[in-house]
């Protein structure tokens, strides 16, 4: 897919002056006014935004007629491997980078603005969970912390330093280290929450652990476990149902938490169990038919390929159209991730192959 970028023309101030206008309406959002908000967004993408403003035209777009949800075209995530995926004028200070695997050209998201990232996802996290200073964070991340350019690490080290707690931190396969951590902080009046890269938690129940002494902390309701998906090429890809088999009967617990997220998004959703994802307050996804990108699925537990529309990527796109097939539940809202599209790549910490 090629583009003719043409140049922007605007007033550079003007713009970053309503980018920030955006921003505060962002992190304000509710369910009565997304749907506002997101065409507010959308028609400011459309006009400020030279990828997006190109592959509107390729689709002959007409932006005064986009006038509710239904009708925003989503861009193919894939186009964030092949350009800079950016709206306004920002100064880039770094990109967040998929992990990818041998042979994938990674994705890369343009980060201008670190701080409105941490905001939103801590927003996310303290509405779901309540707030982060009631738990230790620990982060079994092993492949993640192997590079620099991760969202979730990135996620991950502000949940642990707002945490202000002495026992969260990341952990590699120091499973020896991990344990003793997390009864330390068993013995103290928080919560547990620990985030595991999939094959990471799978690699920690086949190390032979004994996980009998978090017990009586799983009863009171005291620890969350949750994966983050994806096998990075280290274990063969199992179905979610299965993964979460293991972790139940390896770790003792009667459900497993997950988490939806990538680099192309600045938001999150997350599951509580069942693989039912929650997403955040700036986040809503959308189902389009299989065979047919510009219709969409409406009737609960149909499946349908997933659009996500994320209002914190005001700096970037927040229309995006995945690869991942999903159906939603009867709200409208909630949703789970069932799999992937014939012939595209698996994604990190997206999604895990699962069964409808």
């Amino acid at each position: 897919m090629k583009f003719e970028i043409k140049g922007m023309q605007e007033n550079p101030e003007a713009v970053e002056l309503q980018i920030s206008a955006l921003k505060r309406k962002v992190l304000e959002v509710s369910s009565a006014n997304f749907e506002d908000l997101a065409i507010e967004i959308f028609n400011f993408q459309a006009l400020h935004n030279p990828i997006y403003q190109s592959f509107l035209r390729m689709l002959d777009c007409s932006v005064d007629s986009v006038r509710s949800m239904d009708k925003i075209p989503f861009l193919p995530i894939e186009l964030f491997k092949t350009y800079q995926v950016q709206t306004g004028f920002s100064p880039v200070l770094f990109d967040f980078e998929s992990s990818g695997t041998t042979g994938q050209i990674p994705s890369k998201h343009a980060v201008c603005d670190p701080e409105f990232y941490k905001e939103n996802s801590l927003n996310a996290f303290n509405h779901l969970f309540g707030s982060v200073t009631d738990y230790h964070i620990f982060a079994l991340l092993p492949s993640y912390l192997e590079r620099n350019t991760s969202s979730l690490v990135f996620m991950m080290d502000h949940f642990i330093q707002e945490s202000k707690s002495e026992f969260s931190g990341f952990f590699l396969n120091q499973y020896a280290e991990l344990v003793a951590q997390i009864k330390e902080a068993l013995k103290t009046n928080r919560k547990i929450w620990l985030m595991g890269v999939t094959f990471g938690l799978l690699d920690w129940i086949d190390s032979g652990q004994d996980f009998s002494f978090w017990n009586e902390a799983i009863k009171e309701g005291r620890i969350i476990v949750m994966e983050t998906g994806g096998m990075k090429g280290r274990r063969e890809e199992w179905i979610r149902d299965r993964i979460h088999t293991y972790m139940m009967e390896g770790m003792g617990f009667k459900q497993v938490a997950s988490e939806y997220g990538m680099t192309e998004l600045f938001s999150q959703a997350y599951s509580f169990s069942d693989g039912i994802f929650i997403p955040a307050k700036t986040m809503r996804v959308l189902l389009r038919e299989v065979n047919d990108p510009f219709s969409l699925v409406k009737t609960p537990g149909k499946v349908g390929g997933i659009k996500v529309i994320d209002l914190a990527n005001v700096e970037s796109c927040s229309f995006v159209e995945t690869k991942d097939l999903g159906s939603l539940e009867e709200d409208g809202i909630r949703f789970k991730v069932l799999g992937r599209f014939d012939n595209s790549e698996m994604r990190g910490c997206s999604m895990m192959v699962s069964e409808p």
